[in-house]
């Protein structure tokens, strides 16, 4: 692999906190930047296209489908090429894809246009953000990997509750004074493409290529996994070869496929089904806010209890929480209620969130870790495809959205099973 090296001295000598700490920094800016625009703000831009162009909730849920298909078939390939040529380099191509999705996304007046710049935005996203940052923090630690991982999933719960309430305020069509959907998502791609270089070059690959260790490790102490009789992490480091033949494979996919449909479904329907029961597009981005505050407060909660309890157990109990959340939705019918779910979302999505991505490198190491994500992401995305568009197609028939959400509590508490059903991770042997 041709990497580019800094040296040691750049980063070893001078640095009084560990660097990997300052990429974490990195990694939650990469999180604002690219993910909330199109994934937390996707209930915003519904409201608007719906209204302007009087699509139903089925075409509208489409588009998320669509960009699932294209996950389906690009995660293991950006898994690959995360593994191979390095996230810098992955975040470098993927953030400006992203703003030339959204350049386009501003100058749709059909349908099929909208369709192909929202793949090509959540192609650029899917190759750019998520996985490249998470893979990074996985080269980066060990011991402390939730930890580090839900300090950069805050730059997405942070950036929910400060960005969407403004983005709501930019492109509300109630108010024709304001920027408008098309000049503000034309903005949101200027400053993606603008961005790609220099946040880039704040990227390290791995500890290693600098003469460091993950966690800060001194040099003379042993790798987690290392020691006699440890079960903290592998001796040999899972290739995805290896780890698709296990049965924690199955079950952290199975599990973390079925837990995050309910964030992602809820983000394409409940603006929509807020606005229905007659409140305003700037109550619904105050919802997605609450529950991206609290998600903000149970990440870092989340990171903390799952480097210090048995990881397997706390993500059952945050995605039960979860769960509840939807049931307490299902019946809400006046803001309080609406409140009251914003916030049990939130304990739940976000004490899960880190886990669900930090119990890889747990259970099968740092050699193959995007890889080992990316090919999960084929079942994931199926029903990231499958749900979203069943609640759009079960709306426009009957209506309502009782029968999609409760079906979507019930496939939630069956992840969380899943979940419980995982032993420790054993250590690899040859």
């Amino acid at each position: 692999m041709n990497q580019e090296r800094i040296p040691a001295s750049d980063l070893k000598p001078r640095q009084r906190i560990f660097y990997g700490w300052w990429l974490t920094g990195v990694a939650a800016f990469v999180m604002v930047i690219g993910t909330v625009p199109i994934f937390q703000g996707m209930t915003a831009w519904f409201v608007v296209l719906e209204r302007e162009f009087g699509w139903s909730r089925a075409q509208l849920s489409l588009a998320f489908s669509l960009t699932r298909a294209e996950g389906t078939i690009m995660g293991p390939l950006a898994g690959y090429l995360v593994d191979k040529v390095g996230p810098r380099r992955m975040v470098l191509s993927g953030l400006p894809v992203m703003g030339v999705g959204f350049i386009l996304f501003s100058q749709v007046d059909n349908l099929w246009q909208f369709y192909g710049a929202f793949v090509l935005a959540s192609m650029g996203a899917g190759f750019g953000t998520w996985l490249p940052m998470m893979t990074v923090l996985n080269h980066w630690f060990q011991k402390r990997r939730s930890m580090a991982m839900s300090l950069a999933m805050e730059g997405f719960a942070l950036g929910g509750v400060l960005l969407i309430p403004a983005l709501a305020w930019a492109i509300d069509p109630d108010e024709p004074d304001r920027l408008g959907w098309r000049l503000t998502a034309a903005g949101i791609g200027v400053v993606l493409i603008i961005l790609a270089w220099p946040v880039s070059r704040l990227i390290r690959n791995r500890p290693e290529e600098y003469g460091l260790r993950p966690d800060g490790r001194p040099e003379d102490q042993p790798e987690l996994g290392e020691r006699a009789g440890s079960s903290e992490g592998a001796i040999v480091d899972f290739t995805w070869q290896e780890a698709l033949r296990t049965r924690p494979f199955w079950l952290i996919t199975i599990g973390h496929s079925a837990t995050s449909i309910v964030i992602v479904t809820l983000t394409v329907h409940v603006g929509p089904m807020l606005t229905d029961l007659g409140y305003s597009l700037q109550m619904v981005a105050w919802v997605v806010s609450t529950y991206t505050g609290v998600g903000a407060v149970f990440t870092l909660v989340g990171g903390y209890i799952g480097d210090r309890v048995p990881m397997h157990l706390a993500l059952f109990g945050f995605s039960v929480i979860q769960s509840a959340a939807v049931v307490i939705l299902i019946s809400a019918d006046t803001l309080p209620m609406i409140l009251l779910f914003a916030v049990v979302l939130g304990i739940g999505f976000g004490g899960r969130t880190p886990m669900t991505t930090a119990i890889r490198g747990l259970y099968f190491g740092r050699r193959a870790f995007a890889s080992i994500t990316g090919i999960s992401m084929i079942p994931m995305n199926i029903m990231l495809l499958v749900f979203p568009l069943f609640a759009g197609i079960m709306f426009d028939a009957v209506g309502s959205y009782q029968i999609p959400f409760s079906v979507l509590a019930v496939v939630s508490f069956f992840g969380a099973a899943m979940f419980l059903l995982l032993g420790k991770p054993s250590l690899k042997v040859g």
